[in-house]
């Protein structure tokens, strides 16, 4: 379980590795894993998690900083910060429990705990639902029995508001130090939400949330025919402005090994960072390429470049 002692060590901790970014920068190429390069409003860091795959689709491990370049609206930015180790993250789980998901439960139940399963001592996560309702656990824990039995409780319900599940999973995670990850499921097209993609991909820029995403076709009866639905659109869209990765599948059986590959991922990432050279107010692109042949990197394709605050007393 998080505590509140644990909270406030974490936030003391997020501002003093600020403060010695760009020192860093200078002296120290690469940080220790028990430190977490994060960006924060006001600071001339900015930082990217990437994950890197071979022309396989396989995983990348064991990289340095020199494997990679990152870019800013097309120019070239110089490393300031590396880390190849394991980041611990905080993850919301967010389920669709709609009424397209009746035939599906028990799969997305056993998918989801081995995605549990695969957390690590130092992560923590809350497992929520929506359907024509949204629910959260009460509080972000790394006891594993505690979230599968989450799990297990999660209620029922009929729409799909997808979109206001997502900004729910946002307002969980906003005010936390280090990695900030939602992994959402869901067979269908959003329905009934008040928050709209756009706010909601906004909003996961602004506030570095990574988002993962898994989506079902699904066929279901819903009372007067047979029904076929597939995930909405929009969470591709989502997944890759945030660097976080999108998997649709048609078969339910596939779900455990899905699950799974997202928490390999999310703990085989890489942490850059420059310093940016404007700090303009606009949306910046960013891209992270590799020098050698046959990797690619995914990693967040924006950043909000706010600009410094006059009256900060750094």
């Amino acid at each position: 379980m998080v505590t509140a002692c644990f909270g406030l060590a974490r936030r003391r901790f997020g501002r003093c590795l600020v403060g010695c970014a760009l020192a860093a920068a200078v002296a120290v190429p690469v940080v220790p894993a028990a430190q977490e390069p994060v960006f924060r409003s006001g600071t001339k860091v900015v930082s990217l998690f990437a994950t890197v795959f071979d022309a396989n689709g396989r995983l990348v491990p064991d990289l340095g900083q020199d494997d990679f370049e990152v870019f800013d609206n097309e120019k070239p930015q110089p490393i300031v910060l590396f880390d190849n180790k394991i980041q611990p993250i905080s993850v919301v789980i967010m389920l669709d429990t709609s009424l397209s998901m009746t035939g599906s439960i028990k799969l997305l139940q056993q998918a989801s705990e081995q995605f549990v399963l695969r957390l690590l001592p130092d992560d923590s996560a809350k497992v929520g639902a929506f359907n024509d309702k949204i629910e959260v656990s009460d509080e972000f824990t790394n006891n594993r029995d505690r979230l599968i039995s989450g799990i297990k409780d999660l209620d029922f319900g009929n729409a799909t508001r997808l979109w206001d599940a997502l900004g729910a999973s946002l307002d969980e995670l906003k005010g936390l130090d280090g990695r900030r990850v939602v992994l959402v499921f869901t067979d269908g097209d959003d329905q009934g939400s008040r928050t709209s993609l756009g706010t909601v991909i906004d909003r996961a820029r602004a506030e570095e949330v990574m988002v993962y995403a898994i989506g079902l076709e699904s066929n279901y009866f819903d009372g007067v025919r047979q029904v076929r639905t597939r995930p909405d659109r929009g969470l591709k869209k989502l997944a890759e402005e945030t660097g976080g990765g999108f998997f649709e599948l048609d078969e339910g059986t596939e779900l455990a090994a899905t699950f799974t590959k997202v928490a390999q991922e999310l703990h085989s990432q890489y942490v850059l960072a420059f310093e940016p050279t404007k700090l303009d107010g606009k949306v910046h692109k960013l891209a992270v390429r590799m020098k050698k042949t046959g990797q690619s990197a995914r990693a967040r394709r924006s950043y909000l470049a706010e600009r410094e605050d006059p009256t900060s007393t750094r």
